[in-house]
């Protein structure tokens, strides 16, 4: 696919891959310069507890977790 560099220098990830991959907002990636003129981007691993809180937060009511009695 094709895509264009900006006048900031952003390249775009079009948005089919984006969506195959499940690429999210915010989300990073490492670009290696390989040779001139070819270049590799990866996807950075989430840390292991990335977007616990955000979906704790986003429970449907008040009080849905409860704590586990022993």
């Amino acid at each position: 696919m094709k895509t264009i560099v900006s006048s900031k220098g952003q390249i775009v990830l079009p948005a089919k891959f984006r969506q195959l991959d499940r690429v999210e907002l915010g989300q990073e990636f490492d670009v290696e310069r390989l040779d001139p003129g070819v270049y590799r981007l990866v996807r950075r691993a989430a840390a292991p507890n990335e977007g616990v809180i955000d979906w704790l937060l986003s429970c449907p009511r008040k009080g849905f977790f409860v704590p586990v009695r022993e």
